[in-house]
């Protein structure tokens, strides 16, 4: 059987990264993925997904992203039922292993100075501007290519 998960999204927040009494870093975090269809008003929608990575995986996911970065999650569905009120509750999240970043460093770094000029929703249209996209050059590394 294969449990296998593939997210591309957008941080709702910044990450922060919590240890365990052990010391193991734990980062919690929720990714803003579009759906592929527009709602009856012409609307795109977003289901907010909850995930959850460790160790130095997860410190350096924090290093790297912030509220509105645009990231890929490779993980597996965990489910929980615990009880509150008396009420079982049932929650599902994605234990993250893996991720991506999918934007320039630049554009990262310019959001997190509040640098980064937002238009309607904070599209890939701004990655452009503030990647230089303007006929300045911009400095990068092999370390900033995906590939």
């Amino acid at each position: 059987m294969i449990n296998r998960v593939t997210l591309v999204g957008r941080l709702t927040q910044d990450v922060e990264v919590k240890h365990t009494e052990s010391g193991i870093a734990v980062a919690n975090f929720t990714v803003a993925v579009e759906r592929h269809f527009k709602n009856a008003e012409g609307e795109k929608q977003a289901d907010f997904v909850t995930c959850k990575m460790w160790r130095k995986s997860a410190e350096n996911f924090a290093n790297f992203t912030c509220k509105g970065s645009l990231v890929g999650i490779l993980g597996e569905v965990r489910t929980h039922t615990y009880e509150k009120d008396g009420q079982k509750v049932y929650r599902t999240d994605i234990e993250a292993d893996t991720f991506a970043l999918l934007e320039p460093k630049a554009v990262t770094e310019a959001r997190r100075a509040g640098t980064l000029k937002s238009g309607s929703g904070g599209g890939s249209d701004n990655v452009f501007a503030a990647a230089g996209a303007n006929g300045e050059k911009i400095d990068i590394t092999d370390d900033d290519l995906p590939f």
